[in-house]
């Protein structure tokens, strides 16, 4: 550092400030350091600035799974925002083992970062009340199941979007219905769908995959064959779902009609292209990431408030209407 003020005719706390962007500099200034960085090759020791002010430029994330393509657009989304303000990511998996959930947020808490998202309350809901002494600002995002009122929390208006699928299947004249679900993390998206069309049967899914929609759709067949629509509350249980139905001998739309959720990449390439409800998880893991940068930049706690994003039914060739190839 003091190699690059000597070069750049600045102090060291010109050169500092430039490297934090936490106290505004001229331009033509902030060029001669930067210029001054380049021809050094300097690089500025994290730990160092990490001990000096008592931040790490760093915010934890959790998710379940990188597996599932909705939580990888979280953290791609995540880590575009701490990017774009000079913050790093630190990411944790839960791989559904609440064990490994409990460890990895009891370790994060005498970590030194300086906030926290939690995306998904899969393996979490319980563990939440190690938190209660965290020294940094944390949210929740994609959160479905009842969120404690001193964190904020980003989501989803699951309810909504089950029933907008509920209400596309019943606006088709279909009224015998199985809902193919991951129970109970999706118990909203359930009651949502039951607004719309009350009679629906239920069959839980073995496994958040498409071999569990696979045998949810199987036994959904063979209770009822006279089904005429399956509602998967997420799209790998419809992909599931969809080769049941082959197999079975039934045509899709004309036999049975199939609406997912969550419209991930991989549905929008089936044969026949799925129908679902797209939910805005790009911009949840926005607002999420940039609230907690806004209570880091204030010094405080954020507030435990509410925001909830609205979903949106995309139609594809997946549903039709009840018997339209007799």
């Amino acid at each position: 550092m003091r190699d690059v003020a000597e070069r750049a005719g600045v102090t060291k706390q010109t050169v500092s400030n430039v490297v934090t962007g936490r106290v505004p500099v001229r331009p033509d200034t902030e060029a001669r350091v930067r210029t001054a960085i380049a021809e050094l090759g300097y690089t500025p020791n994290l730990v160092a600035r990490s001990l000096a002010t008592g931040t790490t430029m760093t915010v934890g994330l959790f998710v379940p799974t990188v597996a599932s393509s909705f939580y990888s657009a979280v953290v791609e989304e995540v880590e575009n925002v701490l990017e774009e303000h000079g913050y790093h990511l630190l990411l944790c998996t839960t791989r559904q083992d609440g064990e490994r959930a409990r460890r990895h947020l009891a370790g994060l808490t005498s970590r030194l970062v300086d906030a926290l998202l939690i995306a998904g309350d899969q393996d979490l809901i319980d563990h939440l009340p190690l938190l209660t002494d965290a020294r940094f600002p944390v949210a929740l995002c994609a959160w479905e199941t009842e969120a404690p009122d001193t964190l904020p929390v980003v989501t989803i208006d699951y309810e909504q979007a089950g029933q907008l699928a509920g209400e596309h299947l019943r606006s088709l004249g279909h009224t015998r219905v199985a809902v193919l679900a991951s129970l109970p993390a999706h118990a909203r998206r359930l009651d949502g769908f039951r607004r719309a069309l009350p009679g629906a049967q239920v069959f839980a899914s073995p496994s958040p995959t498409a071999d569990g929609g696979f045998t949810a759709a199987n036994a959904a067949l063979a209770a009822d064959p006279e089904i005429t629509a399956f509602f998967a509350t997420h799209d790998i249980l419809a992909l599931g779902a969809l080769e049941a139905a082959r197999l079975a001998g039934r045509s899709v739309p004309g036999d049975l009609s199939v609406v997912g959720h969550d419209d991930i990449a991989e549905v929008r390439h089936t044969h026949p292209a799925l129908t679902t409800v797209a939910i805005p998880s790009r911009e949840m893991a926005r607002q999420a990431a940039t609230l907690l940068l806004h209570a880091i930049a204030d010094g405080r706690p954020p507030h435990g408030t509410l925001h909830l994003l609205q979903p949106s039914l995309i139609i594809r060739s997946s549903t039709g209407r009840r018997g339209s190839t007799g």
